[in-house]
């Protein structure tokens, strides 16, 4: 063979290779991740928790496609191949790690605001606003706001809670225009735009996901290093571990503990997304016991998915297909979680 023709052979054997390892694709393979115990996140009075058992926020792993990645879960009977507007929806993979970072900030401070709360502990809670997480493709707000902005106002009424804003919005007429004000890089701008039907739903708003932007004061030291961790999920079990050392009880008696859900301050779990992988993460940490939000489906929700179930029956699923040795408990507060944790 001439050497001409071995190195084309060899050049072009590289660059196939790089082709099926790197070139990315419109998909994200999701799959089971870990759990981890809580308590190396959060300090209480400049003191970590460790006290035998665990408390443990789980959380499943998502990485986008390659070509290789893609062949390879169909090998994994755990995968999930998702489309990349479910995931990102529009948005780059920069702009994907800040919003988790935007849905992470929040869970830290709902969950301290839920556990102080349980503890009797003096706290205040000034509500800065909104996030912007991502834009509708159908929002006529698309291109005037950007990921990452704080909403502060609609046709200049602020509001004390997330809540009150949605229910603002909802109470519009569609195609009505409203004004929102905003903070971008902490200076404050306006922009109109008119108020749309949102997909899924009965309700009018502007197209937008969005987090809440709050800020905890209270004499407490409560501090937490999240080390890269993103998304809302974990607000449950951060609102446990927090109470657990503000009130000095010892809710996990040795035990290893496992569970996931949205917080908000009044203890309300909500629901997430991958709760059949993440029991299975709870499971090969050692835990026993699963807490998963027991969400009512709405008639709304099941117009867009018939199959939708809660996430709690989702995870009695997922453990009996799995053949799982795992107890799953449902919860619509962060006082069922306690209730259990203290009667079992």
């Amino acid at each position: 063979m001439k050497k001409g023709k071995f190195f084309g052979i060899v050049a072009f054997a590289i660059i196939l290779l790089g082709f099926l390892c790197l070139f990315p694709l419109p998909i994200y393979i999701e799959t089971v991740g870990k759990a981890q115990n809580v308590a190396q996140y959060v300090r209480v009075a400049q003191k970590k928790d460790r006290t035998a058992g665990s408390l443990m926020l789980t959380y499943v792993s998502v990485a986008r496609a390659t070509p290789v990645l893609y062949g390879a879960s169909f090998f994994d009977k755990y995968a999930s191949r998702l489309p990349e507007e479910e995931v990102s929806g529009n948005e780059t993979d920069s702009e994907y790690e800040r919003v988790q970072t935007y849905y992470m900030e929040d869970a830290v401070n709902q969950a301290k605001a839920a556990a102080l709360r349980l503890a009797g502990k003096k706290y205040q809670q000034k509500y800065l606003g909104i996030y912007v997480l991502s834009l509708l493709q159908g929002s006529t707000f698309k291109n005037k706001l950007a990921v990452g902005d704080t909403v502060t106002a609609v046709d200049g009424q602020h509001f004390s809670k997330t809540a009150d804003f949605v229910a603002y919005l909802a109470k519009q007429k569609v195609r009505k225009q409203v004004t929102v004000t905003y903070l971008r890089n902490g200076k404050q701008r306006t922009v109109s735009g008119k108020t749309m039907k949102l997909p899924g739903t009965s309700r009018t708003g502007i197209g937008i996901s969005l987090a809440e932007r709050s800020q905890i004061t209270t004499s407490e030291k409560i501090t937490t290093d999240m080390e890269g961790i993103g998304g809302p999920s974990a607000g449950l079990m951060l609102a446990l571990q927090m109470y657990s050392q503000l009130a000095n009880q010892d809710l996990k008696l040795g035990r290893k503990i496992a569970g996931t859900g949205t917080i908000s301050a009044d203890g309300t779990v909500g629901e997430i997304g991958g709760i059949d992988k993440k029991v299975v993460a709870a499971q090969r940490a050692g835990a026993t016991l699963f807490f998963a939000p027991n969400n009512r489906v709405t008639a709304a929700e099941r117009k867009v998915d018939a199959q939708a179930v809660s996430n709690y029956k989702e995870a009695q699923a997922a453990v009996k297909k799995y053949h799982l040795k795992l107890k799953v408990v449902p919860v619509t507060n962060i006082k069922d979680a306690l209730h259990y944790l203290k009667t079992h």
